[in-house]
């Protein structure tokens, strides 16, 4: 009887340890903060000239990766809905971050999380009893996300200037963005949560680092924009995005102090970003006017039968046509743009059905136009075809060299001095899966098992 229980306990003990080490083996962090700085490039902490001494700091004691591809087109929407799902656009079905609605009123974006087709890890967290939070991370309003602040504005009478009420509306739960205010912020004004300025980037963080020290959510998501918003005014470099690019770098201090102060250092994983890169811009093509002189009628006129139509996105434009079988309007628009002088076909390629959907574009473009660095495409229909453009912009082809973005992962779980030369923003769904212990299947994205301990 005594040998018998002996067993018994000896198999109970047996079975915990055995239970204990497959949990912890399936959980390597406990909380996982995911930070995209948006238009991060990598030489922003390779290059130690723009002085972004906390990433510096995290590369040096993690993991980095020295470039990763984006989608196409390199957008913020699919972007950030890839980094979530680790499926690319063709899957998940945010294919620009304005989707093209026929004649509709400009100003609409993906801002509904019910437009991914795709699961998303808010979706695993959920299903895994465990918490999630998120600050101004695109496509997530609706979202199953226990403390969300979405990106969004009024539409179609708002903007993106001022974005308090309908951040308030659409908050998560109810009230959730006065508490931020009044525990983290204090009150905002409209330019104190845009792009106008740089506080935008450190009050972001400090909702983050408030929701993360109150509620110490499992997966805490943060979207940092100020550093795109720079580029767009002044390309690649200038004055106003190492300001910018500085500010990203302090407000992840801000969160990595949060870290510490919850006492949580040793069980949380830290993800820093971006959803692309940027070139400088030199030149406009407006391809709708091409149509136009053509004959063809566009969606925005009302009352009157349109059949081709150049959806603009940065560096790409992608040809929709009302009837996607309309074979005789696809060659037609063919012949348009293969009859232009062969100094503005220079500026660009043609991309075929069959090759969109194997960068991972939108299915139901007919066709795309690929710009050359420096030459991006607009949506005007009046005007001339060629424009003078300054600043800087994305949406390019994703793998065009400079176009890239980067990834630092930090922490626990993480395996420190790892580097990958090239992985894709696919990737990065698996990695949070894995640090997190998800049941979750990413339909384009890889786990690197260099990356974890």
């Amino acid at each position: 009887m005594m040998h018998t229980m002996k067993n018994k306990l000896f198999l109970v003990t047996v079975l915990l340890v055995f239970v204990t080490a497959a949990s912890t083996h399936a959980q390597r962090a406990k909380h996982v903060i995911l930070i995209s700085i948006d238009g991060l490039r990598p030489d922003f902490y390779l290059d130690h000239s723009w002085g972004t001494v906390n990433l510096n700091q995290l590369m040096k004691q993690g993991v980095y990766a020295r470039a990763v591809t984006s989608v196409f087109p390199s957008f913020t929407y699919p972007s950030h809905t890839t980094m979530v799902t680790g499926a690319l656009p063709v899957h998940h079905g945010i294919y620009y971050n304005a989707p093209f609605i026929p004649a509709d009123t400009p100003g609409r974006w993906y801002w509904n999380e019910s437009d991914i087709k795709t699961p998303t890890l808010w979706d695993a967290v959920h299903k895994a009893g465990m918490k999630s939070a998120a600050i101004t991370w695109p496509v997530t309003v609706g979202a199953p996300i226990d403390y969300n602040i979405p990106e969004t504005w009024t539409w179609p009478n708002g903007t993106a200037d001022d974005r308090l009420a309908a951040s308030s509306k659409q908050a998560t739960p109810a009230g959730l963005f006065e508490e931020l205010q009044a525990n983290a912020t204090g009150k905002l004004q409209p330019n104190d949560y845009n792009l106008n300025s740089l506080v935008m980037d450190e009050n972001v963080a400090r909702m983050g680092a408030y929701l993360f020290r109150t509620y110490k959510p499992n997966l805490l998501a943060l979207h940092l924009a100020c550093v795109d918003h720079a580029e767009h005014e002044e390309g690649r470099d200038g004055d106003g995005v190492r300001r910018a690019v500085a500010g990203a770098d302090r407000a992840v201090k801000t969160l990595l102090e949060a870290v510490e102060k919850a006492g949580l250092k040793d069980s949380t994983a830290v993800i820093v970003l971006g959803d692309h890169g940027h070139f400088d811009i030199h030149t406009s093509l407006q391809p709708n006017i091409w149509l136009k002189e053509n004959g063809f009628t566009m969606p925005t006129e009302k009352d009157k039968k349109w059949k081709a139509f150049f959806h603009t996105a940065g560096g790409s434009a992608f040809l929709h046509l009302e009837n996607p079988k309309d074979s005789a309007t696809l060659q037609k628009v063919r012949a348009i743009i293969n009859s232009l002088p062969p100094a503005q076909k220079k500026l660009f390629r043609l991309i075929e059905r069959g090759e969109i959907q194997q960068l991972g574009g939108d299915p139901h473009a007919a066709l795309a136009l690929a710009g050359i660095n420096g030459v991006v495409f607009g949506a005007a229909d009046k005007g001339p075809a060629i424009k003078a453009a300054h600043g800087g912009t994305h949406g390019f082809v994703p793998d065009m060299p400079g176009i890239e973005t980067g990834f630092i992962g930090y922490g626990a779980g993480f395996k420190k001095g790892t580097v990958i030369p090239v992985m894709s923003l696919a990737d990065i769904a698996p990695v949070v899966s894995e640090l997190l212990g998800l049941d979750f299947t990413s339909p384009d994205g890889i786990l690197y098992p260099g990356l974890l301990k």
